[in-house]
């Protein structure tokens, strides 16, 4: 029997939500390109396609709108926790500590849309509460009148976000809001088929997050660029790296085969909203990481990819390095409750199997003779 390593090239099961033609590099959610929803909805938008299936009109979206605000603040006992946690914490532990304890409030019931919507809506306001705390500084209540991302921004700073980065963390959101059955996707299904709860799923889809080679990828490529400084030095440094053995952050994806579309759209993102200066520093890094990746691996041809531009991106619009991943976790909580809708509307417990590789047929010899 065959052993698909990892599950590579496994069905597990079929899926509307999304769809990736790593060959084409097409990205699609529900049948629309990503590039369509990334330059014409907003994240509420495409939160309400991931969840119903279609694009909402205007009475369905004013709906989810009010239902998401109603819901971005979160309760005492949550703001205590934060508190109480070290200031050191990771993003992601803190994030998933804080989904658990929203989770441990509500008896165990099948996921359903109002779950999805609560989780959705009080991300932002963990993340931003927790930095706030750690920097000595007390948590902003979300407003009203802000959309996601842009309130996302506010309840960070305290000011009214610039437009231009509020649509660019906008723009970011819709694109990291689901791609297939990737790892945290995969771990949010195998707990809902379980007919566990919403907040289990989401908490052990953060855990699944948390790996670096998942999620954990923006932060480190923010470090390269500025280990590498200067345009001209990207070609050593990154020569450097490959014959020490070490990753380059930011290139490859497991199933893109040309360029990751989301990164094609993070690049022109990025055009508009950073700094000249690293825009020129992270072309040349790309140019130079694609070349020189073709020279070690001429089986396969690499790009960047969407975590590569996200740093850029996330980095221009303000966020700390370490709250990329749970920015991360705030755009994919929408894909990770969509998946968990569609398993329990259609269930089947998943239980795979590993193929036995070791001994059979031992004796056991008494413990004195061992």
């Amino acid at each position: 029997m065959a052993v698909a390593k990892g599950l590579e090239g496994v069905i597990i099961d079929s899926s509307q939500i999304c769809h990736i033609d790593g060959s084409a590099g097409r990205l699609i959610y529900r049948g629309y390109d990503i590039h369509d929803l990334a330059s014409l909805v907003s994240f509420e938008e495409v939160a309400y396609l991931l969840w119903n299936g279609d694009l909402p009109n205007k009475e369905q979206l004013k709906q989810l709108t009010q239902h998401l605000v109603q819901e971005r603040a979160i309760p005492a006992n949550v703001k205590t926790a934060l508190r109480n946690l070290p200031t050191t914490s990771n993003m992601l532990d803190v994030l998933r500590t804080a989904i658990s304890i929203l989770g441990a409030e509500i008896p165990l019931k099948k996921p359903d849309l109002t779950d999805a919507i609560t989780i959705a809506a009080k991300i932002p306001t963990i993340n931003a509460a927790f930095d706030r705390i750690r920097l000595g500084q007390e948590p902003i209540d979300p407003r009203e009148d802000l959309n996601h991302a842009a309130n996302y921004l506010y309840m960070l700073t305290g000011r009214e976000p610039d437009p231009t980065k509020a649509d660019a963390l906008n723009k970011y959101l819709i694109l990291l809001a689901d791609h297939g059955m990737n790892s945290s996707t995969f771990t949010a299904r195998i707990v809902a088929s379980t007919w566990s709860d919403s907040y289990s799923a989401v908490t052990a889809a953060i855990c699944a997050l948390k790996g670096p080679l998942h999620g954990g990828a923006p932060a480190p490529v923010l470090k390269m660029l500025q280990d590498i400084s200067r345009p001209e030095r990207a070609e050593e440094w990154l020569r450097n790296e490959i014959k020490a053995g070490r990753r380059l952050m930011g290139f490859g994806h497991r199933i893109y085969r040309t360029t990751d579309p989301r990164a094609e759209i993070l690049r022109e993102i990025a055009e508009r909203t950073a700094p000249r200066s690293l825009v020129e520093l992270a072309k040349a890094v790309e140019d130079a990481g694609i070349r020189i990746l073709q020279e070690f691996r001429r089986e396969r041809r690499l790009y960047t990819n969407v975590e590569f531009y996200s740093a850029v991106v996330m980095h221009s619009v303000g966020l700390p390095p370490d709250l990329f991943t749970a920015t991360f976790a705030a755009s994919r909580s929408v894909g990770w409750m969509a998946n968990v809708l569609e398993q329990v509307a259609n269930n089947r417990l998943i239980r795979p199997e590993t193929q036995y590789t070791g001994p059979v047929n031992r004796k056991i010899v008494p413990l004195e003779s061992r």
